[in-house]
């Protein structure tokens, strides 16, 4: 499974609330964080989920690639 391209440019503490809250819908201040790491959230690049009333999600695949990565399995 490909990496998620703007991951390592995200600071430690957005990264670990992306672990730590894998699959959950991302607040606004993550979703900016995102953003201004070079993800286009209104892209329909693999990692992007749905639109949701809580916000957005990241896709399936993406929450199984954070998890790997919260495991040590990925990088």
């Amino acid at each position: 499974m490909e990496g998620i391209e703007w991951w390592k440019s995200l600071d430690a503490g957005t990264r670990d609330w992306l672990i730590a809250h894998n699959g959950e819908a991302l607040p606004a201040d993550v979703v900016a964080k995102v953003v201004a790491a070079g993800g286009n959230v209104a892209s329909d690049a693999w990692w992007v989920g749905e639109e949701g009333p809580d916000g957005l999600y990241l896709s399936d695949e993406a929450v199984d690639w954070i998890e790997a990565v919260g495991n040590a399995e990925a990088t």
